[in-house]
């Protein structure tokens, strides 16, 4: 038996309703269509907040449900301060609040402070406005562009009719803000606080390392910056600047007055605030890609961010060891700081878990151009059977755990959207050399044996694969082995067993190519990454089992709880 020995900082923001939640992403536009018009809506998702209440999720994270054009699925925002009249009204919003706290589940909201949409109204000022005016100053415009690259693909520059040119990471309809100019603070402060009076108990932070970029904007080493699925390693002069850390400790104040324990009476006293009241403050999770843990320290002081992700596992081939690997590295960082990094395994960015791990292994690792393409053979049996035990490795590491919408079902990629059904700018950016992420993002299927699948009453914003029959969440209820119920088993036991959650672990001497950690008190996780059984651990009970058992044999690609 090993140990973890490294030294270990008191846990700040120790109790937070966040450091051992599970929270459950919602991509509104795919979640549940209410009106029939294709395109899921916050109605929707409050009429399924069932479906979440019995799977037992702490809280829910809605991605962007604000005004805008849809450059990039909601990630261009118009109007931070209100609800794109597709997905309903601030009324509908408070509602899903309200119902939410009703059922003790939490609701966090995107902001994306990075760029906003080319609409935005203080974008189309700037462009009326000219170069050299005030108005430009709350953006990046220069008279000739660098040589940065957009993550989406294509130049990170765009020249308007008078000759200048102005910066978007991303794509061409997201202008990025500079974050030097005092209105932009100000702006976003607002939009916090406005948030917050609603009843959200917290933000997810996009692109949380690249708000401000380097003076003087010095160009990049040409291939630096990688590609689609294949990031950088070398941080770049639009990432980690330090004036990051102030702003997240200014923000830090802005939640700290408002305290986000949402889901416990009595009620709350906030101005607009629908959900029963809080003791402890909202929370932010960063969304923050790092190449090595010392990138990362800066931001877990306590004073600052509340979380990083731990998006490490995501990228990971299914290999013991490389799980290993990454869950150490995490661990330790939060360890050594006393920080929180909830751990995930899927989201509306990357390939859905069915899909990653039933692929040859060395195409995660090193993706070929066929498989950018998403062209490559799957065998979703296996990469079923190894995203079950995935889920119970997930759920039992210390700390919160995020969960995207779908996951709980099983569902794989869906890589045959025709082209002319992609709506991820990505495809279009990289030449129609990427696919982009479409694939994880198709509507959920909730009932019957066709599309739509009781999504809505007619078809959907993005095409549905015609075999997901037996996936709906219908269909997987009644079934005692189904994935959704492997999911409300695991978190009804991480609910209740003492040793999950929050806290510690030590790992178990095992052969190769399994996994096992000990939890205290009384609680053991094993994952078979390998081809052939291996015998259980020393235990009084199994709680719970990705897949069949062999007796006292742990067989390939399967996990275990035991007591």
């Amino acid at each position: 038996m090993s140990a973890e020995t490294e030294s270990s900082a008191q846990p700040y923001d120790q109790g937070a309703w966040w450091r051992d939640a599970v929270v459950y992403q919602v991509y509104p536009r795919s979640f549940a269509d209410a009106n029939g018009d294709g395109e899921g809506d916050l109605p929707g998702v409050l009429s399924r907040l069932g479906h979440l209440a019995d799977l037992g999720v702490d809280a829910i994270w809605l991605s962007p449900f604000y005004p805008s054009p849809l450059a990039d699925g909601g990630y261009d925002v118009a109007d931070y301060c209100d609800v794109d009249p597709r997905y309903g009204t601030l009324a509908d919003f408070d509602a899903l609040v309200a119902a939410a706290a009703a059922k003790n589940i939490k609701v966090i909201v995107d902001i994306v402070p990075n760029h906003c949409s080319a609409e935005h109204p203080w974008f189309r000022t700037a462009l009326a406005a000219g170069p050299g005016s005030p108005e430009r100053e709350r953006f990046v415009f220069r008279d000739e562009p660098n040589n940065w690259q957009s993550v989406f693909g294509g130049p990170a520059w765009t020249r308007v009719p008078d000759g200048q040119w102005y910066l978007h990471l991303f794509d061409s309809g997201q202008p990025d803000w500079n974050w030097r100019h005092p209105d932009v603070v100000a702006m976003f402060e607002r939009v916090l606080r406005f948030w917050l009076d609603r009843g959200v108990a917290g933000f997810r932070i996009d692109v949380a390392n690249m708000l401000f970029k380097q003076d003087g904007l010095p160009d990049v080493v040409p291939g630096s910056q990688g590609g689609p699925l294949t990031p950088g390693h070398t941080s770049m002069p639009y990432e980690h600047q330090p004036e990051l850390l102030d702003l997240y400790r200014s923000w830090r104040k802005i939640l700290d007055s408002h305290p986000g324990d949402r889901g416990t009476a009595p009620a709350c006293t906030a101005p607009a605030c629908t959900a029963p009241a809080c003791t402890t403050p909202a929370c932010t999770v960063a969304e923050m890609w790092f190449g090595h843990p010392d990138q990362a320290r800066p931001y877990m002081t306590g004073d600052g961010l509340a979380q990083l992700f731990g998006f490490g596992l995501m990228p990971t081939p299914w290999s013991a060891e490389e799980f290993r690997t990454v869950i150490d590295a995490s661990h330790r960082l939060a360890r050594e700081t006393g920080g929180s990094i909830p751990w995930v395994l899927g989201n509306h960015d990357v390939p859905r878990m069915v899909t990653r791990f039933g692929v040859d292994q060395d195409l995660v690792r090193a993706p070929t151009p066929e498989v950018l393409l998403g062209r490559m053979d799957v065998d979703v049996e296996l990469g079923t059977r190894r995203a079950r035990a995935a889920a119970l490795l997930l759920l039992a590491l210390p700390g919160g755990a995020y969960i995207y919408q779908g996951d709980e079902l099983g569902l794989p990629e869906h890589l045959a959207i025709a082209d002319e059904a992609r709506q991820d700018p990505m495809f279009e950016r990289t030449l129609r050399t990427f696919i982009g992420r479409d694939g994880c993002r198709a509507p959920l299927p909730w009932s019957g044996t066709t599309p739509p699948y009781a999504f809505g009453a007619g078809d959907t914003w993005l095409p549905q694969p015609e075999d997901w029959a037996a996936l709906t969440v219908a269909a997987q209820r009644g079934d005692p082995g189904s994935t959704l119920n492997l999911y409300r088993a695991a978190l009804a036991i991480r609910r209740d067993h003492p040793a999950l959650g929050d806290g510690d672990l030590t790992w178990l001497d095992t052969p190769p190519g399994v996994l096992a950690f000990a939890r205290d008190p009384g609680f053991t996780l094993m994952v078979n990454f390998g081809a052939e059984p291996v015998p259980l651990a020393w235990h009084h009970d199994v709680l719970l089992a990705s897949g069949p058992l062999d007796g006292d044999l742990l067989p390939p690609d399967t996990g275990v709880w035991l007591s």
